[in-house]
């Protein structure tokens, strides 16, 4: 198994064409995967990706729904890949296998058929999945332009490679992942690597407040330029 979570896919024109909306991704893996590409999209006009990380004990649909209006509405596409076990491969065996191919696969498919713009590629997600999206995003910053993290919980060590930017909030009456913890740990370590990074602290629990949801799609379609 790879220590390094290298991924290898890389955009680039694509070679086929595939359906608007929401859709089964065809790559196999233990559970589903998913992909929703606006009704907007034009293979002329390359168009900003996020990869969405479920958390633990999730689907790859819950790291979709509350992201779907907003893919309309900025004009963004959303995959979703489905963990092969409860959680992510590198917290539930400690190591990455299974998981991080299945990201590389969606990755593969999606820039096979459809064009992304290189200059925004997201990689986010919520709890174990925000703490899986940092640890790929920094080890693969020169392909994620941006890394979401709702709530995370760590950083796995990896070699940084490139420099994205980073939002990250979290919830100060979190009872699942401590903000002190967590987040405010890992600002800290950010910041002190000098990543561009944008912190949200908000009044309320282990959950995404539809405002940061917007923020942070913002930060990736350049709405948000602070």
């Amino acid at each position: 198994m790879p220590t390094q979570p290298t991924l290898s896919a890389l955009p680039g024109p694509p070679s086929a064409t595939g359906p608007t909306g929401l859709h089964m991704l065809p790559i196999g893996g233990s559970r589903d995967s998913y992909m929703y590409v606006p009704p907007q999209y034009d293979p002329v006009r390359p168009m900003p990706l996020l990869m969405l990380l479920h958390g633990a004990g999730g689907r790859a649909q819950d790291g979709l729904r509350m992201f779907l209006h907003l893919a309309d509405e900025k004009g963004l596409m959303l995959m979703a890949p489905g963990a092969d076990a409860s959680s992510w491969d590198i917290i539930t065996q400690r190591a990455y296998g299974l998981d991080l191919d299945l990201a590389d696969r969606a990755l593969t498919h999606t820039f096979q058929h459809y064009a992304v713009d290189p200059s925004r590629i997201g990689i986010g997600g919520f709890s174990d999945g925000a703490s899986y999206a940092l640890t790929l995003g920094v080890a693969n910053g020169e392909l994620f332009t941006h890394i979401l993290a709702f709530s995370p919980g760590f950083i796995a060590p990896v070699e940084a490679h490139g420099v994205p930017a980073i939002f990250i909030s979290h919830g100060k009456r979190d009872r699942v992942l401590s903000i002190n913890a967590c987040s405010r740990r890992l600002v800290a370590l950010l910041r002190s690597a000098a990543y561009p990074l944008i912190y949200h602290e908000f009044d309320g629990g282990h959950e995404i407040p539809a405002d940061q949801a917007r923020f942070a799609i913002d930060c990736l379609t350049g709405a948000n330029k602070n």
